[in-house]
């Protein structure tokens, strides 16, 4: 039941649906769980993965045939996932000098203990 379908004839019914979800979430939260959302991945087309990666269209097709971007190829039309995109994007990260610096501190200690007798 959505909220645009309450009358005042389906008023119990909706209050009733009210209380069993609030019963729900209340027992989920004295568990120290979270509710799962199921989330429906929507594709989306190459007009909207350029503006989510900040890429244009020419570049884009570049990817895909280099096989680096994850698309969907329906016909003639490309589809994409946001999440995947958003994906693609964050294994791209360059390290800063500072975790370059402390992994290769780790790795030394590590070395030096080998080596130790």
């Amino acid at each position: 039941m959505s909220t645009n379908e309450i009358t005042f004839e389906n008023l119990p019914k909706a209050v009733a649906q009210l209380a069993n979800e609030i019963a729900e979430i209340k027992s989920l939260v004295e568990k120290g769980q979270t509710a799962v959302v199921s989330k429906k991945r929507v594709p989306i087309g190459i007009d909207e993965a350029c503006q989510i990666i900040g890429k244009a269209k020419p570049t884009i097709y570049t990817l895909v045939r280099k096989r680096q971007l994850p698309c969907y190829k329906n016909g003639k039309k490309l589809y994409f996932f946001e999440d995947e995109l958003l994906e693609w994007i964050s294994k791209g990260k360059k390290k800063t000098m500072q975790e370059i610096e402390s992994e290769v501190e780790t790795n030394f200690k590590k070395r030096t203990k080998d080596f130790e007798y």
